[in-house]
């Protein structure tokens, strides 16, 4: 699956098991919940993504980002 590539905003690809994120052009590769991660951080538009790698959100907010370092 092809995504944006978080450090050169240009194409990635996303393993069709959906753990590994790899970018020819600046050789980026990192697993998929790191990718999510680095986004959420860097684009406060995503930072409530982070609340769907809570282990349980019953009852819980997802936190800060400063909660995911």
């Amino acid at each position: 699956m092809k995504i944006k590539c978080p450090k050169c905003k240009r194409v990635a690809e996303l393993t069709s098991d959906f753990t590994i994120v790899r970018c020819e052009n600046c050789k980026l590769e990192m697993s998929y919940s790191e990718y999510v991660k680095f986004v959420a951080h860097n684009d406060p538009t995503y930072s409530d993504i982070l609340g769907d790698y809570a282990m349980s959100t019953e009852g819980q907010t997802s936190g800060t980002l400063d909660e995911w370092d």
